[in-house]
């Protein structure tokens, strides 16, 4: 039996069409479009879609795993989970109105700082679409520049954030 390089396609009875991304002396390691990634038997029921001549691993699976991270991370608008700081969990966000006659408002911190990790993440994508559209550069520019000032704007958040590589960063004084 000829081992399938890495790269190889295939369609898996149960798991479905997937990508080899290592091979072990038993195994390949292959990543599903809809199941993620699999270890399978060598011998499992499957059909090659394309088989690749490398049979050497030539990329390592840490290689592999970070791109695809970078590809989901880049396309889609799945949100990373961003700790809150550790001072603020649990929480809460207390809106005083100045009129003392009406209610104020009270809302977990850690349900508010989801929604501005969620804003976070769409401005995020919202550059990567810009970037990947047809608008010529100077107006690609022009939009980077905006969401750069809306950044800024949202920097007093910062301070809810674990990690200060989560941090809104705007635009730097000269």
């Amino acid at each position: 039996m000829k081992l399938l390089g890495i790269g190889s396609r295939i369609n898996h009875t149960e798991y479905g069409k997937g990508v080899v991304t290592n091979v072990t002396s038993e195994h390949y390691w292959v990543t599903f479009i809809e199941n993620g990634l699999e270890t399978i038997d060598l011998d499992s029921d499957f059909e090659v879609i394309e088989a690749a001549e490398n049979d050497v691993d030539t990329v390592s699976f840490f290689d592999i795993e970070s791109s695809l991270v970078s590809i989901l991370k880049k396309w889609s608008d799945v949100t990373e989970v961003v700790p809150i700081s550790d001072k603020y969990k649990g929480g809460k966000l207390i809106l005083e109105p100045a009129d003392t006659n009406l209610k104020s408002y009270e809302l977990p911190i850690d349900k508010f700082f989801h929604k501005i990790i969620m804003v976070r993440d769409r401005l995020r994508v919202m550059e990567q679409r810009i970037n990947s559209s047809d608008l010529d550069e100077q107006g690609k520019i022009d939009l980077q520049q905006y969401i750069t000032r809306i950044y800024g704007s949202l920097t007093s958040f910062n301070v809810l954030f674990k990690s200060k590589n989560h941090n809104f960063v705007g635009q730097k004084r000269k």
